[in-house]
């Protein structure tokens, strides 16, 4: 399901707008905000997914992923039946040894009550939700600030090292080369408490498709 932010738009964009006028134009140029928070799987489905869709181009993943959700009733993948599954239907799916050892460690971590449900996750600090799933084989602090973004729709994450929003902030002031991780971090204090905002336009300015399903 699709829920509402937890922030209001209209205040975060002037916040933005204020406090930096290249983000002001920016968000001129791209128009309205469309970022959503969608919530129509488990935490352990959508880490699934994530897993699924690690270096591979949205084409090729998503026919992974939908083979891997046929070998499940009614397509929802499972942890105590992916746990169940051979080897042998999972890599026929398609999937490498490295992502299937992944996807039965997050199974496996799950099965034993290890992954906090999106309740739990909604009542705890962005650190501490890092730390905690960065812990399951294969998932690293990108996955779990885009999970932050597009699943639990908190207002104030900047993945300061993504690519995307790396370019996008070069190309916001027209820097020659791609700035490091550190220089975006210290630039997007001023974007705070709204960072989640700011990279989904600075990924919309080049037009990146979005974890948005």
């Amino acid at each position: 399901m699709n829920t509402r932010l937890s922030f209001d738009p209209d205040v975060a964009l002037f916040h933005l707008k204020n406090a930096d006028q290249g983000m002001g134009r920016l968000i001129e140029r791209v128009g309205p905000l469309g970022l959503s928070v969608n919530r129509n799987r488990s935490v352990f489905e959508y880490l699934a997914r994530s897993i699924v869709y690690q270096q591979l181009s949205g084409k090729a993943a998503g026919t992974i992923h939908g083979r891997l959700k046929n070998l499940f009733p009614s397509r929802r993948i499972t942890a105590d039946k992916l746990l169940a599954l051979p080897d042998e239907a999972l890599r026929g799916a398609g999937l490498s040894r490295g992502k299937c050892l992944a996807l039965r460690d997050l199974a496996a971590r799950t099965a034993a009550g290890e992954l906090p449900k999106a309740r739990i996750l909604d009542e705890m600090a962005d650190p501490d939700i890092v730390s905690t799933l960065t812990v399951v084989r294969g998932i690293g602090p990108w996955t779990v600030q885009m999970l932050l973004i597009f699943y639990l729709g908190r207002p104030d994450v900047l993945p300061s090292g993504d690519l995307g929003v790396r370019r996008g902030y070069q190309h916001l002031r027209g820097f020659k080369t791609l700035p490091e991780p550190g220089k975006l971090e210290r630039a997007g204090r001023r974007w705070r408490p709204y960072r989640s905002v700011a990279t989904w336009y600075l990924w919309r300015s080049l037009d990146i498709d979005l974890p948005t399903s």
